[in-house]
């Protein structure tokens, strides 16, 4: 029955397997969007170059929070019109201009990765936890900021403790001037 459902509702896409996860297929490809009119052309993450207030505040109440690592769709670095869906520490809440009035619940967020990054600039570890299934030790890119609407967060993941985050938090204060 939810094979056809979803079948009704997105004709084009092929239902997934009983037990099988439906994940999005990648964005229309368009020309690259830039300066101020940046927007993801999927919804999801923007580029964030304003201003934010760091917060820590999570809650298992299944809504995206700061100190919580969700998944949401990022843009590529190269190209903002095409991306992935990847993990994401939320730090706190974004001031963002592009998004007056449309986003009251604009996140601020940085990318993980579970690449090995020691030794790079701009990278924080923070070693492994409930957001990777194979625990794998993740880091934390503190140069690239992200302004998320939470209705773009697909999913939760867990929430990173305290002490992490506010090594995480200085990093990204230091960085970007956020308060």
């Amino acid at each position: 029955m939810l094979r056809r459902l979803l079948s009704a509702l997105f004709p084009s896409r092929k239902a997934p397997a009983p037990g099988q996860a439906s994940r999005p297929g990648p964005p229309a490809r368009r020309p690259a969007p830039s300066g101020e009119d940046a927007r993801p052309t999927r919804g999801g993450a923007l580029a964030h170059t304003g201003g934010g207030r760091i917060a820590y505040a999570p809650e298992r109440d299944g809504d995206p929070d700061p100190g919580e690592i969700v998944w949401a769709w990022v843009p590529y670095e190269e190209d903002a019109s095409r991306g992935k869906d990847r993990p994401l520490l939320l730090l706190g809440y974004a001031a963002d201009k592009r998004f007056a009035g449309s986003a009251p619940d604009l996140l601020l967020a940085v990318m993980l990765s579970s690449k090995d990054h020691s030794g790079h600039r701009g990278w924080v570890p923070i070693g492994t936890g409930a957001w990777d299934r194979q625990q794998r030790p993740s880091a934390v890119r503190i140069d690239r900021l992200f302004a998320v609407p939470s209705s773009a967060v697909r999913r939760e993941g867990a929430a990173l403790d305290r002490a992490r985050f506010e090594t995480v938090a200085a990093a990204a204060r230091a960085a970007h001037g956020l308060t």
